[in-house]
């Protein structure tokens, strides 16, 4: 009896050894496992300077000089770090109550959890902490499918998760993962995920807002609120009850946000999509050029798709949106009626005017090997012949379409006859700058950038027209002292043979083949484009003066010192235009226009600032009188239709002009243009502290209008700006002036032609009559 006692107090004792054997064991070999993991036995493990700086890809940013970003560059990850401090509270609450519900307890292990998970195999939840979540996201990857691959993995994920704990503190770890995160359609971090699925920044995000966003990190493919709404709407569902059962909401609250609908406001961000996309694209060029001359300290180059930076711009994202919109609203008006005067039964060459087959088919066959398709398959080795061949079989595709909302369209058709396609449609530019910093505000190169990809801001250049006038007028009144009051008769004029260096008399005539016969002041011809009054200045002052000054004032490009440069043959883009104009408006002075102000690297670093180019090209009296030559365009000139509302012929431009009239009250100084055949039309407007201009045309010069009714600058560019600055005037907070152009102190030049100028302007009171006057 005794000996069994003792025999069962040995067995005991035995059952006692073992298990603190086995349990020890059982320790050292978690711990030795541990150890191998953080020597990197299992797989290479962060180095501590990693753990101090993870490596993400970073987008580089473009902000407004409104404070709003306006697009981002990125390879493949649109990623913009945000601060814990920016990030809204109940974000941050609905991410610990469903994620990691004792996250300020643990040190990047949850003992209970992970008990817990054990036990039930996972059944009653996991055992992933927020730490180990960023420590996968970060440095483990994707979860292997090999189960012994996959448990070395939780292993480094447990160490990797400690170290974090130990280098960071909570809130920079929840700032981590919440910028480290993949939501899906490029939405990298919270910032993306914010602005694309709900349109704001992540501080502005409703509670149930911040619930939709939690809930897809257990699975952001599967939980996608475009389209799984209701599997979203209940996971959005269950992290507000998670809200509630750990006390960061009320019952209450609970139960009225669950009944509230998912209002997602889808808003996708891509290098073709949202706003300033031409400008964007720009920025992205300049980029280019900037970081081949400005290598970082070790002398790598910066990587614009990778490094974070943030690049400050000049534009306005409230008067680009502006631009944007008066764009849309007229073009589409405009493009329509184009389309009603080239059905094939009003013009059987439709898009083209007055081309034979044969110059057609060289215009087009030089557009079908300039296409991108063309020089993808020339790549890939396929013969000219066989290219060719590929242009004329039907094929889907998605092309534009002004009718859409989406402004897209599925359809078949072949390669060549979707290049006529798109020539069918007018293509307009659109700059706005503040003259006196040459800031540019507002930037639109085309009417749609993911189908239209060519910036006819500053890639393109067309024939200037009559705004290439006021030019001349400038070197009259500079260098021959005349004044807006002086007169000149309008008879026919001509320049005699090998005066200036033409070979050949030149005897232009006004764009209506008329002539009156009176004196006209130089304010009453600028404001009509009289061709004889133009010609006759250019006379005076020789072709070389005019293209200096217009030079000093910007205008890069060839300008032949020829005569006929005086009625605007020259081609220019509008970007040099509105600086050149800007000299006008800046009392004489050029001021290059600037886009970019600074750049900085992901950590605040000012990497470039910009310094401002000017040139003192006119006095201010010179500057100001050309001013108040302009101001009669839209007085009484062809930019009238800006101020009047007109009783007759009003219903021929109702289909195409959206607001028309426009009825500005406030100065404003501009010049329409037309050149050949309607081929190119123009619009440049001024007031105080904007310039903008505005040129609509067709890809080709044999694509216009068939009549000035519809072909003119008044009609095809003029309304773009008037809408735009209506909408500018809207908004009171941009401070767009409304007030009369500053008078120097001192002017010596007559600008007071009232009663001159009056006799003329009672004359004119119909839409007839500035059908006349624009070319």
């Amino acid at each position: 009896m005794a000996k069994s006692k003792r025999q069962e107090q040995k067995g005991y004792f035995t059952y006692i050894k073992w298990f603190w054997i086995l349990f020890g064991s059982g320790v050292l070999l978690v711990t030795l496992i541990f150890l191998l993991a953080s020597c990197g036995v299992f797989g290479a493990m962060p180095t501590f300077e990693r753990l101090e700086n993870p490596e993400t890809n970073l987008a580089t940013e473009f902000i407004s000089s409104d404070g709003e970003t306006l697009g981002k560059l990125y390879l493949n990850d649109n990623r913009t770090p945000v601060a814990y401090e920016d990030l809204p509270q109940n974000l941050v609450n609905a991410l610990v109550a469903t994620e990691d519900a004792r996250y300020y307890n643990h040190s990047g292990i949850d003992a209970r959890g992970t008990l817990r998970a054990l036990i039930f195999l996972g059944s009653k939840g996991g055992a992933s902490t927020i730490s180990q979540q960023l420590s996968r996201q970060l440095f483990v990857g994707v979860r292997s499918k090999n189960k012994m691959q996959a448990v070395l993995q939780k292993i480094k994920e447990w160490v990797i998760a400690a170290r974090l704990e130990r280098n960071y503190t909570k809130e920079e770890i929840i700032a981590m993962y919440m910028n480290i995160y993949d939501f899906n359609y490029n939405a990298d971090g919270i910032r993306s995920a914010s602005r694309i699925y709900f349109g704001k920044e992540p501080a502005e995000l409703r509670i149930e807002e911040s619930a939709v966003l939690v809930g897809m990190l257990k699975n952001s493919s599967l939980y996608n609120p475009i389209r799984r709404h209701d599997l979203v709407l209940n996971r959005r569902n269950t992290v507000l009850a998670q809200m509630a059962k750990y006390d960061y909401i009320t019952q209450k609250e609970k139960d009225s946000l669950q009944k509230l609908k998912m209002d997602i406001n889808f808003n996708p961000e891509s290098h073709r999509e949202g706003l300033a996309t031409y400008f964007r694209m720009y920025l992205q060029r300049f980029l280019n050029n900037w970081v081949e001359k400005n290598p970082k300290p070790d002398g790598e180059k910066y990587n614009i798709y990778l490094d974070g930076l943030k690049v400050y711009t000049t534009v306005d994202s409230r008067m680009q949106k502006n631009a944007e919109e008066a764009v849309q609203e007229h073009m589409k008006n405009l493009q329509a009626e184009f389309f009603h005067q080239n059905t094939p039964e009003r013009n059987r060459t439709a898009p083209f005017l007055d081309l034979t087959s044969g110059a057609i088919d060289t215009i087009m066959r030089s557009a079908m090997k300039r296409s991108a398709r063309w020089r993808y398959l020339k790549r890939e080795g396929m013969t000219d012949k066989d290219i060719e061949s590929t242009f004329h079989q039907k094929t889907e595709m998605t092309v534009f379409d002004w009718n859409s909302d989406s402004f897209e369209k599925d359809t078949v058709m072949t390669p060549m006859d979707s290049i006529r396609y798109y020539k069918t449609f007018l293509r307009t530019a659109m700059m706005s700058m503040e003259p006196q910093t040459g800031h540019v505000k507002a930037w639109v190169g085309g009417v749609d950038y993911k189908h239209f990809q060519y910036d006819n801001v500053i890639q393109g250049a067309r024939q200037a027209g009559s705004t290439f006038k006021p030019f001349v007028y400038a070197a009259a009144i500079d260098q021959l002292r005349y004044s807006p009051c002086d007169s000149l008769p309008d008879n026919q004029y001509c320049i005699e043979p090998l005066k200036h260096g033409n070979m050949e008399a030149w005897c232009p005539k006004n764009s209506n083949g008329k002539y009156t016969g009176e004196n006209l002041t130089l304010k009453n011809a600028l404001a009509n484009s009289v061709n004889t009054v133009t010609a006759q200045l250019i006379d005076k002052v020789g072709p070389g003066s005019v293209a200096a000054i217009a030079k000093n004032m910007g205008l890069t490009r060839e300008i032949p010192e020829v005569p006929s440069i005086a009625l605007g043959t020259p081609d220019f883009n509008v970007y040099e235009m509105v600086g050149a104009y800007g000299t006008f408006a800046n009392q004489g002075v050029y001021v290059k226009p600037v886009m970019v102000t600074r750049i900085e690297d992901k950590n605040g670093t000012v990497l470039y600032e910009y310094r401002p180019e000017t040139k003192d090209v006119l006095s201010k009296d010179v500057a100001y009188a050309m001013v108040n030559l302009m101001e009669g365009v839209t007085q009484y000139g062809s930019g009238g239709r800006l101020r009047h509302s007109f009783a007759k012929n009003q219903t021929v431009y109702k289909e195409i002009i959206t607001g028309y009239p426009y009825e500005l009250t406030n100065p404003i100084a501009g010049k329409t243009g037309t050149t050949q055949n309607q081929s190119d039309g123009w619009f440049m407007g001024m007031v105080p502290n904007l310039v903008t201009g505005v040129w609509v045309g067709g890809e080709d010069r044999a694509i216009h209008f068939s009549s000035l009714t519809y072909g003119q600058g008044a009609s095809m560019a003029l309304p773009i700006w008037g809408l735009y600055m209506k909408k500018n005037y809207e908004n009171e907070e941009l401070g767009v002036s409304k007030e009369a152009f500053e008078e120097p102190e001192e002017i010596s030049i007559n600008v007071d032609c009232t009663k001159v100028l009056e006799d003329r302007k009672e004359e004119l009171d119909t839409e007839d009559d500035l059908e006349e006057i624009d070319f």
